[in-house]
């Protein structure tokens, strides 16, 4: 039964490796679809930023052609025109250009070129050293507040006409509303994979639990149940009741499965009420001592059983006040030990007390099998049992030690474990002194 279950054990861990690297290559991939999506709408960004310098460019060379207005005839259209800033384009003209019909001819060409946002246009007269006439050009595809704009003079000693365009990065964008759309739906749909994803992935680690709670339980269950009715058989022979010392012998047996099992339905029942937000605490002043004791004397059986020897502080090291839950921590205490003694060939635990910085501590030290260092901050998971090593061996639900870690956090306290494999294991609780 024990290299079935391994054998199981090892698939549903080849099964949830491969999920994990299913779910880590589709993140990789959503986040590069992301990021070349993005590259790509700032490409496209780009080439709209050049299609309108471009078109702005065609428009003034068109005024060129249109008018005869160079100051210098025969110099290439470069030579005529600057960029003295992104949103603005500054082209020469003669003294003699007429700005009335300059102003029909480029809003003309703008329409034509699919310039179709709003510009101020100055003329710019070297002679006076100012703008001798200053208009505004509405978009023709969209409405814009005609806001006052004062134009920078820029003196480079030539007459010229300053394009300005005060919403030319909102037109660039509107044209970009299709790759925009396309794109928030995209995203859209990755952040829908990506949700399902996190979902299935969530929805598997919980089928994974149940499992592993069902294959626990199962196994906690299933010897204790076959021995009382071994048990229960044996004491239906008619011969049984002339056999009294067999008869006491298999009625202890279906005593001890008995409690056995009533023990593991109580710890299911209290790790039910811890999950409660509202962890129930009865605060008290409490000797550590004491409920060392307390605690020891209830796994006594499980210790006779297996040989134990339990080492525990003197009077003078153990006598440490504390307010706490003393049920709670007793608890605490309760499955350290038997952690202890059930993971122990020939069982030697020490237990101590004292205090450390601000804090009363209580640790639980065995001569056990020990816990590899990756596996040990998995240990207070609820149903986790480490997979590898003896522990198959040994019954339990995996949730020990999560109450454990939940009645700490009720005491707003801490746990520390110090483990070698081969050598043993420390847990060590420390609580506040408050």
């Amino acid at each position: 039964m024990g290299s079935k279950f391994a054998f199981s054990t090892y698939i549903d861990g080849m099964r949830s490796s491969t999920l994990k690297w299913i779910v880590l290559i589709a993140t990789l991939l959503i986040i590069t679809i992301v990021g070349v999506q993005l590259f790509w709408l700032n490409k496209v960004y780009s080439f709209e930023q050049k299609t309108f310098n471009t078109n702005v460019v065609k428009s003034i060379r068109g005024l060129y052609e249109d008018l005869d207005i160079a100051d210098t005839p025969g110099k290439h259209l470069q030579d005529l025109i600057y960029r003295p800033a992104p949103d603005y384009f500054l082209f020469r003209i003669a003294s003699s250009a007429q700005t009335d019909s300059l102003i029909w001819y480029l809003k003309e060409e703008l329409n034509e070129f699919d310039v179709l946002t709003d510009a101020h246009v100055g003329f710019y007269v070297d002679a006076k050293k100012d703008y001798v006439a200053k208009e505004y050009i509405p978009a023709a595809a969209a409405h814009y507040d005609p806001k006052q704009n004062i134009l920078p003079v820029y003196q480079w000693g030539f007459d010229y006409v300053l394009l300005y365009f005060p919403h030319r990065n909102k037109y660039v964008l509107a044209q970009m509303n299709f790759w925009f759309i396309t794109s928030a739906v995209l995203f859209l749909v990755l952040i829908g994979l990506a949700v399902s994803l996190f979902y299935f992935y969530r929805q598997k680690f919980l089928v994974e639990v149940q499992k592993d709670f069902v294959n626990n339980f199962t196994h906690e269950f299933k010897t204790p149940l076959a021995v009382m009715k071994i048990s229960s058989d044996v004491l239906l022979q008619d011969r049984i009741i002339h056999q009294p010392d067999r008869l006491q012998k298999y009625a202890s047996i279906i005593q001890h499965q008995t409690e056995h099992l009533q023990n593991q339905v109580e710890r299911l029942l209290q790790i039910a009420a811890s999950d409660r937000n509202d962890f129930p605490m009865q605060r008290t002043l409490a000797n550590t001592r004491e409920i060392i004791d307390q605690a020891v004397t209830k796994v006594q059986p499980l210790a006779e059983a297996r040989q134990a020897r339990i080492e525990l502080p003197t009077e003078e090291t153990g006598a440490v006040e504390i307010s706490a839950d003393k049920i709670h921590l007793e608890l605490a205490v309760v499955n350290l030990l038997e952690n202890a003694l059930k993971y122990s060939i020939n069982p030697h635990i020490i237990v101590n007390t004292g205090k450390e910085g601000d804090h009363v501590f209580i640790s639980v030290k065995d001569n056990g099998v020990g816990i590899e260092k990756k596996f040990q901050k998995k240990l207070f998971k609820k149903f986790y049992r480490v997979p590898t090593g003896d522990v198959h061996n040994v019954k339990g639900f995996g949730l020990g030690l999560n109450f454990v870690k939940r009645i700490m956090d009720a005491h707003h306290g801490t746990i520390k474990i110090n483990s070698l494999p081969g050598i043993g294991t420390e847990f060590k609780l420390l609580l506040p002194s408050y």
